[in-house]
């Protein structure tokens, strides 16, 4: 697995809240729901990119 790099999040305290209650939820970490959505936000974006370059 590649090496992570910390950094500061600011963040909305009520953002904050509705993720650690997604985290819990899903069994994971608050620090590990922000990298999954990070990842998932990503992916859509790629696959959208895809598409256009297909329609063009």
């Amino acid at each position: 697995m590649a090496e992570k790099k910390a950094f500061i999040l600011r963040i909305n305290p009520d953002v904050l809240k509705e993720i650690e209650t997604w985290a819990a939820e899903e069994f994971r970490s608050t620090n590990g729901q922000i990298e999954y959505l990070l990842q998932q936000a990503l992916l859509g974006r790629k696959k959208s990119a895809k598409k256009k370059k297909g329609t063009e």
